[in-house]
């Protein structure tokens, strides 16, 4: 019975498919596509909410706020190894893909084709990883969720590939715009962390998704995420603001750095058990130790906007400190220092959970422990929730990459628009700073430094185009063995004039270029006395057909050449490659990109 209505519905979607091709062109379906990603997305970036939220109320419901509660020992530890059990349960892997790199790898490499399980296993996982008490964040989690949703939504449609990564770029948007409430937001980290190139028409199926996902997160949830009360700002706080926006840059870097560096340890290690439960002992002790490090950690960030920084010391050990602002500032600076590295365990022993929540907890922190030094020094008087609020937005623009996001989002998710020009001097200096030390975001720098994307954009649109597509295999070849009498009779024939030596097993020799033979091809006498191997030269450089195009276009250039001669494996000659050719296809692939694109 479930058999056949699951085929009845899968004829009708066939038959969907085929009247929509018949009467409604892709791009005015995209319209229609992009509305159903945002909603989809937005509802499981509710639902992945509405998980976290519903396990860490039960986990947490009697606490003592005085006291310490050892069961931090134990929570990060659960939800770790559940993650890792799902996975090796159900999809058979011990290595599963996490964070926004793979997306990016998968629009640059594969298609923007992503697996079908992404649309609910990400979910899964990180809920069970931060609902029990995982320090990283929920957003790189749904941005993947709802890459994936759209996605695969554009391949059941058979949607180009142009059409497909938009479609990804729109649920990611539609997934970040769920989880703030940020819709605009959500657009700007589409184009900026996702997609290298964007047309002003392509806004249009980007800001219908991200809107819906954040109208039906405002459906469910009506608060905002953090709460800021600011009366402005003022413009003898500027130079405050710069030091900041250096201070947040520099953060950045060493959160990145620290990142990567652990999680290439991680990887050398195969047993998924043994860093399950490694990383869920250290989890749990580093909560223990510091209970803002449980979760996401924005109740902390909004205690710190409400004034309330005696609060970060809540449930801790150290709870009788919390009226001393040294010890205060001290612990705030211990937590700023490791949360890279609860964040970097709690993904890397088997969790699932991104750097973005990480990125805008430790700014919230970065914000506060500088103007509250500042004012305990009485070097001036900070608004400290200020500063705060645009830390974090210091912190996603060094880290990410992405200044405008940084700005727009702190701006929406806080109601902090009184904050614009602060945010703007903040986000551009921590982005200089940090891109100085480190060119690359952290999403792409390890896929570039292992050749799997280019961060050039020439580069990448030649790395789609093969050597076999532009050979050209009509130029004339000649024996290493034959005489300027045959080369004569080749040349009255051909229209090219550059040949081929070859061997007798086809194997390249050498090329002789028309011009350099001209001389003597007039002279009779020399027609049976001189052999092609007298005639030919080697050429400056020989392609191989496995070749990267990229690397053949330098070539082009070192070698001041308009023509290379290309071999097989087995070093028979296959044909040449002229610059022109090269330089006629790529043109021909940006106007295909133009033109698909929206």
């Amino acid at each position: 019975m479930f058999r056949r209505i699951r085929i009845n519905i899968k004829l009708l979607f066939n038959q969907f498919v085929k009247h929509r091709q018949e009467y409604i062109n892709d791009r005015n379906f995209l319209i229609v596509a992009s509305l159903i990603v945002g909603i989809l997305s937005g509802l499981a970036a509710v639902s992945l909410k509405t998980i976290v939220h519903i396990i860490q109320h039960f986990l947490e419901s009697g606490f003592d706020v005085k006291y310490e509660n050892y069961l931090y020992f134990l929570y990060p530890l659960i939800g770790i190894m559940l993650s890792i059990l799902y996975v090796r349960t159900f999809h058979k892997r011990v290595i599963f893909d996490k964070g926004l790199s793979s997306i990016i790898f998968a629009i640059s490499k594969r298609s923007s084709n992503i697996v079908w399980h992404k649309t609910y296993s990400h979910v899964i996982t990180s809920a069970l990883t931060i609902g029990f008490g995982g320090s990283a964040g929920l957003e790189a989690p749904i941005a993947v969720t709802g890459s994936a949703i759209g996605s695969n939504t554009a391949k059941a449609l058979l949607l180009s590939k142009q059409e497909k990564t938009l479609l990804l770029a729109s649920g990611a948007a539609a997934g970040i715009a769920a989880i703030f409430n940020s819709p605009l937001a959500g657009v700007i980290f589409a184009f900026e962390v996702l997609l290298s190139a964007v047309t002003v028409p392509a806004f249009i199926p980007l800001l219908i998704a991200s809107a819906s996902g954040a109208v039906v997160s405002k459906f469910f949830y009506h608060e905002q995420l953090f709460f800021l009360t600011t009366e402005g700002w003022r413009i003898t706080a500027i130079p405050f603001y710069l030091v900041l926006g250096v201070f947040c840059g520099l953060m950045s870097v060493y959160m990145m750095r620290n990142t990567l560096w652990m999680e290439s340890l991680f990887n050398k290690r195969r047993n998924p058990y043994f860093k399950g439960i490694f990383g869920g002992v250290v989890i749990g002790a580093m909560i223990f130790f510091f209970p803002p490090l449980y979760g996401e950690g924005y109740n902390s960030v909004n205690q710190l906007l409400s004034g309330n920084s005696a609060a970060l010391l809540n449930r801790s050990l150290f709870f009788q400190y919390n009226n001393n602002e040294l010890f205060v500032l001290a612990f705030t600076l211990v937590i700023i220092l490791i949360k890279v590295f609860a964040s970097s365990i709690t993904v890397g022993s088997g969790g699932n959970g991104g750097i973005f929540g990480p990125s805008l907890f430790t700014g919230a922190l970065c914000g506060f422990f500088f103007s509250r030094l500042i004012n305990f020094l009485g070097i001036a008087h900070l608004n400290e929730q200020n500063f705060i609020a645009v830390a974090m937005c210091g912190l996603i623009s060094g880290v990410l990459h992405a200044p405008l996001t940084g700005i727009f989002l702190i701006a929406e998710i806080s109601g902090g628009y009184a904050l614009f020009v602060p945010l703007m001097l903040v986000s551009a200096t921590s982005y200089f700073v940090a891109k100085y030390f480190e060119p690359n975001s952290i999403y792409t720098k390890t896929l570039i430094e292992r050749g799997l994307i280019n961060k050039d954009k020439d580069v990448d649109v030649l790395s789609e185009m093969s050597i076999e597509s532009i050979i050209e295999n009509n130029f004339s070849i000649i024996n290493v063995n034959d005489t300027l009498r045959n080369l004569v009779g080749v040349i009255a024939v051909s229209k090219r004039n550059i040949f081929a030596v070859v061997d007798d097993e086809l194997k390249l020799e050498g090329i002789i270029i028309m011009d350099d033979v001209r001389e003597v091809m007039f002279n009779a006498n020399l027609y049976d006395q001189t052999l092609i191997k007298e005639l030919m030269n080697i050429p400056p450089f020989i392609a191989n057909v496995n070749d990267k195009m990229d690397v053949l276009m330098k070539k082009f250039e070192e070698y001041a050449v308009w023509s290379i001669p290309v071999v097989d494996e087995e070093e028979r000659y296959v044909g040449f490659i002229s610059k022109s050719g090269v330089l006629d296809k790529y043109r021909e692939k940006l106007i295909v990109q133009k033109e698909e694109v929206i």
